[in-house]
């Protein structure tokens, strides 16, 4: 989108547009970062107070399968844009998912070493779960087939006991 487009789909003139912003990349660097903190922040406040690996998992997927399905617009803009980011500001971005991950393969890391969960590696995993549980911005549409709190609990379900200390570690 053009600054142009921007400003007349706002109601303003293309020069008063830079009244409110500096340019199409501070626009889109502060979109993204605020798209990440809020990401954070929410993160924390739903693993606040759970205790114990599995139950963390849950809160962890239920969060970001929940999130990403009533966010799948802001979620597939910011996905799809990191590649128009300057370098610095891609990496602040790129730190922030970072983060993100970290929380997750913390929470896999401890599940291993309780016993709960498969030991497997701890980063790896949280990619695939995050990459699973992050394709509803791709597929769920509102009055589908199966309820929003379904959808969840099916991702919850497939995380938990994909990674239960009973199956076998994969070969390798």
């Amino acid at each position: 989108m053009s600054l142009r487009d921007l400003a007349a789909a706002v109601g303003l003139r293309q020069g008063s547009l830079y009244n409110h912003i500096e340019t199409k990349q501070a626009l889109l660097f502060g979109l993204v970062t605020e798209h990440m903190e809020k990401l954070l922040a929410e993160l924390d406040r739903a693993l606040a107070g759970v205790e114990g690996a599995k139950a963390r998992l849950e809160a962890f997927v239920s969060f970001h399968v929940r999130y990403h399905m009533t966010r799948r617009s802001e979620v597939f803009v910011v996905n799809s844009e990191l590649r128009s980011l300057e370098p610095g500001n891609y990496a602040a971005v790129v730190a922030m998912r970072r983060a993100y991950e970290r929380r997750l393969s913390e929470i896999l890391a401890e599940g291993a070493a309780e016993g709960v969960f498969a030991p497997l590696d701890p980063q790896v995993t949280a990619f695939a779960i995050l990459a699973l549980a992050t394709g509803v911005v791709t597929w769920y549409r509102p009055g589908g087939r199966l309820l929003e709190e379904e959808i969840v609990a099916l991702h919850v379900r497939l995380a938990t006991e994909g990674l239960a200390a009973s199956n076998p570690a994969p070969p390798g």
